[in-house]
């Protein structure tokens, strides 16, 4: 068991070589170490699964496998004292989670083995070889045993292709979300106006009725979600889903700050418990489920996570939109505050086109500062609760980076952005995080430079910042010192940040 596990784990490190060096670098290793500790800790690994395997050699795999453990072990711990929660990486592409006591305990179980196993080396009583059995076999039973070996070994090597197929398809539609995201913010967006075909039912059409259970087993009607006469937002999601799960935080967050002005509903299938857990951990009401996805074939809402806007009189009130980007465009129309892209193409004179109601206009976003304006003055409280002046700053050059744990595209930044403040260059400005979200999910997040908390983005809207991940400098004495940056890439370019993931 034990050489299996340290097999398992040291192939797919091996396979997946810059996410084991990112690993190295997330635990706090120094960079220049990166690169051969993530060849060699996997090559150990192997080694001491293969040495598990025969008897003259247990003894010796069972030493390396307790030290290796130990060191793992001192690794994740140092860094839990610290509040960190690094990538474990600890079977490479195969499974990756943030290290956290349930990692510690995994080990500590695999070191109370390797232990055992090296206690009874010394006493003299390795046991039987696992392949032991092969010398009692006939010529035609080891070719037998020789073809099914070759036949799994063909198998595994079909998945492990497929799931880095699918891995690299995941991130090209990042890079493209993050392309269309810099177009949104200059314009250009194709999505800017919704004269293209849109997705789901027509705006002003019936909304189809439904019954559905809640996470307590109690019936909910569409009915019932508008008697309170305010629009209802209704979100697709999928407790599989990671662009959904990203997404949950934010879900949390609205449903408390716009419960007055508007119903958000989740829509969900799959597992009841698995919807219970994702409820509980974000804070989340008003989840109900699906038993065969009916609910979004009949409102047309193909793929997740997407929402659909029902007004109070029963009728749909805006096209599908699909995507964290538009759906958080979706809801800020609906409340009426600042959007990224117009609902309507109506303005508050001309009726919709679509369903013939007259919409308040989509508010802009403010303009950006230009460079040489004195930096707008901010006083927010960091995750210790203590306030933090961006006055207090001046004397050196500051970056401002506007973030939420929530957000797809900060996510896929976030191991450049770690590995860049543990490679801090020369001459580099000073990070200021100021990031929406709950003080427990930017802890998460890992980072070490300062993060202040604005759940309202008031200070990314001074800016004149329209979303996450963006970034602006401020000189050393508090003016603004380049353009806004919006986009992983930009700011990274911005920060003079080396990518280190495509």
């Amino acid at each position: 068991m034990l050489a299996a596990v340290f097999a398992v784990a040291g192939v797919a490190k091996l396979s997946d070589r810059e996410g084991s060096r990112q690993a190295v670098v997330d635990f706090g290793i120094p960079a220049s170490l990166a690169a051969p500790l993530g060849i060699l800790v996997p090559l150990a690994e192997l080694a001491v699964a293969a040495a598990l395997i025969p008897t003259p050699t247990a003894l010796w795999g069972a030493l390396g496998a307790l030290v290796l453990l130990l060191l793992f072990i001192g690794g994740i711990g140092a860094n839990l004292a610290r509040g960190r929660k690094p990538e474990c990486h600890c079977f490479g592409q195969l499974h990756s989670a943030p290290a956290g006591f349930s990692t510690l305990a995994r080990n500590g179980v695999l070191a109370v083995v390797a232990a055992f196993l090296l206690w009874r080396g010394l006493e003299g009583e390795v046991g039987p070889s696992v392949v032991g059995w092969i010398a009692a076999l006939s010529p035609t039973q080891v070719l037998i045993v020789v073809v099914g070996m070759v036949v799994v070994a063909l198998v595994g090597a079909q998945w492990i292709f497929l799931f880095g197929l699918l891995r690299q398809n995941g991130r090209l539609l990042g890079r493209l979300g993050a392309i269309e995201e810099r177009l949104a913010a200059a314009g250009l967006a194709p999505s800017e106006t919704w004269t293209q075909p849109t997705a789901g039912l027509p705006v002003g059409a019936e909304a189809p009725a439904f019954a559905l259970k809640d996470l307590g087993g109690e019936e909910v009607t569409l009915d019932g979600l508008r008697s309170s006469d305010k629009p209802v937002m209704l979100l697709f999601i999928d407790p599989d889903c990671k662009p959904c799960n990203a997404l949950l935080p934010e879900i949390g967050h609205w449903q408390e700050e716009h419960s007055e002005k508007l119903t958000i509903s989740l829509i969900s299938g799959g597992d009841p418990e698995a919807n219970r857990a994702k409820s509980s951990e974000h804070g989340l009401s008003g989840v109900l489920l699906q038993e065969d996805w009916e609910l979004v074939n009949a409102y047309e809402a193909v793929g997740a996570p997407n929402a659909v806007i029902v007004e109070p009189d029963g009728t749909i009130g805006s096209p599908v939109v699909r995507g964290a980007p538009d759906i958080r465009s979706l809801l800020a129309q609906a409340v009426g505050e600042r959007a990224q892209l117009p609902m309507h193409p109506a303005t508050q004179e001309e009726p919709c086109p679509n369903c013939g109601k007259v919409h308040a206009a989509a508010p802009t976003v403010p303009a950006a500062l230009r460079v040489g304006e004195p930096a707008p003055e901010i006083k927010l409280p960091n995750l210790e609760g203590e306030d933090v002046d961006l006055a207090g700053l001046r004397g050196e050059e500051t970056l401002l980076l506007f973030w939420n744990p929530g957000c797809g595209f900060c996510q896929q930044m976030l191991p450049d952005l770690k590995d860049w403040e543990a490679n801090r260059p020369e001459g580099a400005p000073k990070l200021l995080v100021v990031s929406a979200g709950t003080e427990e999910a930017n802890r998460e997040q890992g980072l070490v430079s300062t993060v202040v908390l604005d759940q309202q983005f008031a200070v990314g809207q001074a800016f004149g910042s329209s979303g996450t991940p963006s970034a602006v400098l401020i000189d050393a004495e508090g003016k603004v010192a380049s353009e806004l940056a919006l986009g992983a890439p930009a700011v990274l370019e911005l920060a003079g940040m080396t990518r280190t993931r495509p």
